[in-house]
């Protein structure tokens, strides 16, 4: 049956950032709904982001675009060219290869909910704007931007 039930889904905590990174994602969830229905072409993520929390480090995708809904909630898109504040019922999209580094901050009172599609292309690199980290899709470790591995990696 095509149908997901969303409350069996597991709820994934946090990132798989090397700290420091990872604490300013420490409380997100996230709900891979693509995966549960056997998705293969492309990802779509249910993701819950309380007060104060980063959706991830600001990033861009070499081989993978991205689109993020906004359910519930209030975020502020951080990007190249500044701030936008996306609300329930807004909408991003975030093009491959653009080279414009994206995360969103919640810095409301309240938990924002939104869905997060992307591609799958395991040729994509994730590049960190605003630190020294980056990730191959192919194999999801993070990496130096020289390519050295974070220790114990």
């Amino acid at each position: 049956m095509p149908r997901i039930d969303i409350a069996d889904v597991p709820e994934i905590p946090g990132t798989g950032y090397p700290p420091p990174f990872d604490a300013p994602c420490a409380a997100r969830i996230r709900q891979r709904l693509g995966n549960a229905g056997g998705l293969a072409d492309f990802g779509v993520n249910l993701m819950r982001l309380p007060p104060g929390n980063w959706s991830s480090q600001r990033h861009w995708h070499s081989a993978e675009d991205e689109f993020v809904y906004v359910l519930e909630g209030e975020l502020v898109l951080i990007e190249d060219e500044g701030e936008t504040v996306l609300r329930a019922g807004d909408c991003a999209a975030f093009p491959k290869n653009s080279g414009n580094g994206h995360h969103m901050i919640n810095r409301s009172n309240a938990m924002a909910v939104y869905l997060e599609v992307g591609s799958r292309s395991p040729a994509d690199v994730i590049t960190c704007a605003d630190i020294d980290m980056m990730s191959p899709s192919s194999d999801g470790r993070f990496l130096h931007k020289d390519g050295k591995p974070y220790s114990g990696a």
